[in-house]
């Protein structure tokens, strides 16, 4: 059976994507999850270094002795191991299209992500206003994110960005629940999708278990000193150093 390697869910964005495939499209995996960390002795680097992984990130998944690192990588995997699956859009433009959205989320959006660190079990309203006040280039990642989606949804007449769910939602679901935590305006089509994406019952499982692991990790937590206090003078988050 696979072998999914994660961080820890209340905060690992890109351990969060391919989970998401897996379980929306009801493939079997056996998920380890790992509590994240930046030590190098820690168990989280020493296990990831037991399996051969040469970055020391999650996530990771491991089929029959192969491992694949990099959620990019390993989604594109799943797409070619379950090839009669639907995980990528089924026309040969959409599927590009898709490709190229991922690709932009992977290597993009950087303001976003360094800013707004996604923290599930969060409530960080003042740090989204603050935030959009004094980032602009977190209003011009919001405004990208809602012109793409609203021209997907249009284009193809929703529920989701390719009509059917498919990689590409999974991909922003961790900006689903960004979102939320940080309470950022968006158009009303965006927010609409939004919330169909956090209603999703592979999303809802997942949030479930992040506000259940009540584990502080204060390198993910740029904005607390500690469990639900909020820091208004707080330095800028960093994208988890342990997370690809």
């Amino acid at each position: 059976m696979l072998q999914l390697y994660i961080g820890n869910k209340n905060y690992s964005s890109w351990s969060l994507r391919p989970w998401l495939v897996l379980k929306a499209f009801d493939l079997p995996f056996h998920e380890i999850r790992l509590r994240l960390s930046q030590d190098a002795q820690s168990t989280f680097k020493r296990t990831l270094a037991s399996i051969g992984v040469p970055t020391g990130k999650v996530p990771v998944l491991v089929d029959d002795g192969l491992v694949v690192w990099d959620t990019l990588a390993i989604c594109e995997y799943l797409a070619e191991r379950f090839e009669h699956e639907p995980l990528w859009p089924q026309d040969a433009r959409a599927r590009a299209r898709a490709r190229s959205i991922c690709a932009e989320m992977h290597a993009g959006f950087t303001a976003l992500r360094t800013h707004c660190p996604m923290n599930i079990e969060a409530d960080l309203p003042d740090v989204g206003r603050r935030v959009l006040a004094q980032e602009a280039g977190v209003a011009l990642d919001l405004a990208r994110i809602a012109g793409m989606w609203g021209e997907l949804l249009a284009e193809h007449g929703g529920p989701w960005l390719f009509g059917a769910f498919s990689i590409a939602d999974a991909y922003f679901a961790p900006v689903c629940s960004r979102i939320q935590t940080y309470h950022l305006p968006l158009p009303q089509d965006a927010v609409a999708y939004q919330q169909r994406v956090l209603a999703h019952p592979a999303m809802q499982a997942w949030m479930a278990d992040a506000r259940a692991e009540k584990d502080f990790v204060g390198f993910d937590e740029p904005y607390r000193a500690g469990t639900g206090t909020a820091q208004g003078g707080a330095a800028a988050g960093q994208p988890a150093a342990d997370d690809l």
